[in-house]
């Protein structure tokens, strides 16, 4: 079975359960550290398997560019091309199209896009996605789809929606009618879209459901819509998808938000936010995010966290990740990097065992009480 449900909270919507695939095991609910290009910024595989990683994702759109997907196929596949033997999750690549949206055009054939790269013309379809990532290997696979920014009318999001169904119905056609190359089961999600709009939503989400899909995700979402829109739909999506299958919550996000998205039924994260803001100096800790680049570290001679057990905390002051940062150090980004990682973890797996212990929204409310007492930074976007 590739999803095995093992416990449900009872005051929340929050569930525990274990996705099996041909590369592990992996325990949900779990975070997914953003490898865009084949790697985890600033971080090697021995690190993340050091820290518990389960899995990580990679992204098609990146792939496709550079190194290209038959140099991959010919080293057998992301994890040996990598050296990751672990799961890998491969997004379609449709939100990066998105978001280079003077490069793009939109058809109900697919994608036209300019690289970023070197300027070069390419042409993007669900068939040529799926394609894409047979040769990459992934173990979870994404069909193509159409993300929306905010503010949207109505009437875009309609559309967007009707085109990202068509595409997920192609996608799922190729996915049927092709194998693996590499001798192993690969499995694809559907994607949900709708921007704000509750009933656009439940369409969606009802029309992927007609199909055999092994899972679904909820996508764009933290495009720039309030915080309380974006956790409504969440739960109208999580509302509505089978018990059967993982939800994964697209590119989500802070600390509060994770926990809020496994409140309300989501298995699987994915965001480039604890690296992304390790590399520009803010660390999190359950006292909340921490700017460590500020002076008032200079002659703080504790480790980040006195609790956690990550290699930056076990060896390493504040105050000398803070020298590091002002000496321009390579060194503070992957020490700052791989502290977040396990932050986010070890609150995964912190939230995994309150939902077995069956004890999750007291776990919850005592978490975000310590973690939100912290008035020092609200842990960045993600987006800097």
């Amino acid at each position: 079975m590739f999803f095995n449900l093992e416990k449900k909270d009872t005051a929340t919507s929050a569930r525990a359960g274990t996705i099996e695939t041909a590369h592990g095991k992996i325990e949900t609910p779990i975070f997914m550290p953003v490898g865009t290009q084949g790697s985890v910024k600033a971080i090697s595989p021995a690190d993340l398997n050091d820290i518990g990683a389960q899995i990580i994702l990679g992204n098609t759109y990146h792939l496709y560019l550079r190194p290209g997907m038959e140099l991959v196929a010919r080293a057998g596949g992301l994890q040996k091309f990598a050296a990751w033997y672990k799961p890998i999750l491969t997004d379609s690549g449709g939100f990066q199209i998105f978001s280079l949206a003077e490069l793009n055009k939109i058809t109900e054939a697919g994608m036209k896009f300019q690289s970023h790269i070197d300027g070069s013309y390419h042409f993007f379809t669900p068939e040529l996605v799926v394609q894409i990532q047979r040769q990459l290997g992934s173990d979870i696979m994404m069909v193509l789809d159409q993300c929306i920014g905010y503010p949207c009318e109505l009437d875009q999001a309609a559309k967007a929606n009707e085109i990202t169904i068509q595409w997920a119905r192609r996608g799922l056609e190729e996915f049927h009618r092709t194998e693996s190359i590499h001798g192993y089961e690969q499995y694809l999600f559907g994607i949900v879209q709708g921007s704000i709009y509750p009933e656009i939503r439940r369409q969606s989400a009802v029309a992927l459901m007609e199909n055999d899909f092994h899972g679904f995700a909820i996508g764009g979402l933290s495009v720039g819509e309030p915080k309380a829109a974006m956790y409504e739909m969440t739960g109208v999506c999580t509302e509505l998808l089978p018990e059967t299958k993982p939800r994964y919550l697209m590119g989500v996000g802070k600390p509060e938000d994770l926990l809020t998205g496994i409140s309300l039924g989501v298995d699987m994260f994915d965001c480039v936010l604890p690296t992304r803001n390790g590399r520009n100096g803010t660390v999190f800790t359950p006292d909340g995010a921490l700017v460590i680049k500020n002076a008032k570290y200079r002659e703080d001679f504790s480790p980040i966290d006195e609790n956690c057990n990550c290699y930056c905390c076990r060896t390493f002051t504040r105050a000398y990740i803070r020298h590091l940062f002002q000496a321009q150090e390579i060194l503070a980004l992957r020490l700052a990097s791989l502290h977040n990682l396990t932050f986010y973890l070890k609150l995964m797996r912190d939230a995994r065992q309150a939902i077995i212990d069956g004890n999750f929204a007291n776990w919850r409310r005592a978490f975000l009480s310590r973690y939100q007492s912290s008035k020092e930074t609200d842990g960045g976007t993600g987006d800097f």
